[in-house]
């Protein structure tokens, strides 16, 4: 797939336009977004990411299309499983619900800049160093375990306020009052800061966190930074409105770690055997590709992710009703 620096400005010039229309319409009236707004915003955010693989599809064959697909459902549920933490995050900074919209988009922007950077470098090393697929696949493999026996209450735990964050609070005047939604006001008159700018410098440096095992596993469906880049977009640009909408829900997604565990495992496993297929290291095979290491296609992949997702939410969403009914039957 042969991606033209025009496609490319074309593309951020778009994303950039549509993110900059979605922060005047909060900036003009910050606010509590209800059900169907929600409901609109993701059905159009979601419809926009098919409208982009339909369009893959047409010009540049299923495969693009395909492997966009796969990471853009991989990013997306991971960015689910994330929502839990940005949510401890809003209740550690007693962040006002009307203001949540603006520090969720901010925060989501100045992810997607820190992940720019990230998925650019990524290409880098793999263009560069094959071998870097076998580190990568070995570190989702890891991940893959670490998530699946992940417990319900443990992001509380592991949430730690990050150096950026702490480095921000002591240099910075700081003032207590979250200022209408704004950034910056005026105190005795002197210019501060609001707690607004700490909690968006979080939500992007913690998703930066998030992105240490999501890149490695798009990479490891697509090695284009094209579609890795526009997975991760429209996986982020929509997770605003997710996470007012899902709400409760989250909690009702106890297999959600499962199912992101397998899918992870599996990436793992498909990035070691593309290291083996294009192996270089001398100590491995003499050097040598090794080329009994079976093929995984991009068919199975997205097979594999849609159906670890539709399984485990199914089996969350039985369980947790079945848990609901047995406790009002213990209450009558």
């Amino acid at each position: 797939m042969v991606v033209h620096g025009w496609v490319w400005a074309t593309t951020i010039v778009v994303l950039l336009a549509i993110l900059l229309i979605d922060l005047a319409v909060i900036g003009r009236r910050p606010h509590v977004p209800s059900m169907r707004e929600c409901t609109l915003w993701v059905v159009l955010y979601v419809g926009l990411a098919g409208l982009f693989g339909l369009g893959l599809y047409l010009l540049s064959g299923p495969k693009p299309a395909t492997e966009f697909f796969a990471g853009w459902i991989t990013e997306y549920s991971l960015s689910v499983d994330n929502l839990f933490v940005f949510v401890i995050i809003m209740s550690r900074f007693a962040v006002p619900r009307r203001y949540q919209q603006k520090v969720l988009l901010i925060g989501i922007v100045l992810a997607l800049v820190m992940r720019g950077l990230f998925i650019a470098a990524g290409a880098a090393m793999i263009e560069r160093f094959a071998w870097v697929f076998y580190v990568f696949g070995a570190f989702l493999v890891y991940t893959a375990v670490k998530t699946a026996v992940h417990k319900e209450g443990d992001e509380a735990d592991e949430f730690k306020v990050n150096p950026l964050v702490r480095w921000a609070r002591r240099r910075l005047p700081l003032s207590r009052e979250f200022g209408e939604g704004r950034v910056l006001v005026r105190e005795g008159g002197r210019r501060m800061v609001t707690p607004m700018l700490i909690v968006m410098i979080t939500i992007g440096t913690t998703d930066l966190l998030f992105a240490l095992d999501s890149i490695p596993a798009i990479f490891g469906l697509t090695k284009e930074a094209y579609l890795v880049f526009a997975a991760n977009v429209f996986a982020l640009m929509g997770l605003r409105q997710l996470y007012f909408l899902l709400g409760g829900l989250m909690e009702r997604l106890v297999y959600l770690n499962v199912g992101l565990g397998v899918i992870l495992g599996f990436i793992g496993v498909k990035l070691i055997l593309e290291a083996m297929h294009e192996n270089e290291l001398p100590f491995v095979n003499g050097g040598q590709p090794i080329t009994w290491a079976p093929h995984v296609p991009i068919w199975l992949s997205l097979s594999v992710i849609v159906a670890a997702l539709a399984v485990t939410t199914a089996a969350s969403l039985v369980k947790t009703s079945v848990q609901a009914r047995r406790a009002a039957h213990a209450e009558r």
